[in-house]
């Protein structure tokens, strides 16, 4: 399989910020990605999500999400599974100030002081949950949990990152008049290369399989994308042969 960046978990807050529970959300997943778990974790923008981001719905749908939402709308949860998967975890702060007693979070620009006790409170729930689900191996065929894996014996100190910049890369493809974002398909081109592969018919199926490993193909597009793939490889290969 290609060599994909190293394992992460994204964090997606929603972005209601006329609430308190909002800004609640923000400061909590900005603690953990600064300060908690900054090397294992990813922001994902939750705006930029909506508008169609690539690279953050790539990494959703590559690496394991947990959605901190204010309120029971869920919008963050909703969204990404939406466009990417379901989220592998989900907080909600109204249901963590209900669960603790804490009194209703007030303010927005500046918490009182349950919200400042909600913001501990949160950002505590989704670093147990980053390591959680860094604990246990992330199916990307199916969204899912697979066996468990012993966690990290250290944590990496590093600067939050935005799952924008994670370093997986996509390539837009024409699968039947339509344009569609392939992850990982860059290096699953080069590998095939790398190991020799000669562009052909004959090559459709080997490609389509490793694509789905990383990618939800529709099974009655199948063949479609499998030309698609076959095109898109010999183009890449002529395109190194040429810059080589």
């Amino acid at each position: 399989m290609p060599d994909l960046p190293q394992k992460k978990v994204g964090i997606v807050a929603c972005s209601g910020e006329e609430l308190a529970v909002g800004t609640v959300t923000r400061l909590a997943a900005l603690r953990v990605l600064e300060q908690l778990r900054p090397g294992d974790t990813v922001t994902i923008c939750l705006p930029l999500f909506l508008a169609g981001g690539e690279g953050d719905r790539a990494f959703a749908r590559f690496y394991p999400t947990i959605a901190v939402d204010g309120c029971d709308k869920r919008c963050a949860a909703r969204a990404t599974e939406q466009f990417s998967g379901k989220p592998a975890a989900s907080v909600v702060v109204s249901d963590l100030v209900a669960e603790h007693g804490l009194r209703q979070p007030e303010g927005t620009r500046r918490l009182n002081e349950s919200g400042l006790q909600a913001v501990d409170l949160t950002a505590n729930q989704v670093a147990s949950l980053v390591d959680e689900l860094l604990g246990k191996r992330w199916s990307r065929r199916t969204g899912t949990f697979a066996e468990t894996i012993p966690l990290a014996a250290s944590q990496e100190a590093a600067q939050a990152t935005c799952s924008c910049g994670s370093g997986i890369p996509i390539q837009k493809i024409a699968v039947n008049g339509q344009t569609v974002a392939l992850v990982a398909l860059p290096l699953i081109f080069e590998q095939f290369r790398t190991a020799g592969k000669v562009p052909g018919d004959s090559l459709a199926r080997e490609l389509l399989d490793v694509v789905k490993v990383y990618n939800e193909v529709p099974t009655e597009a199948e063949e479609a994308y499998a030309a698609a793939l076959v095109r898109e490889y010999e183009a890449f290969c002529g395109h190194q042969e040429t810059t080589a």
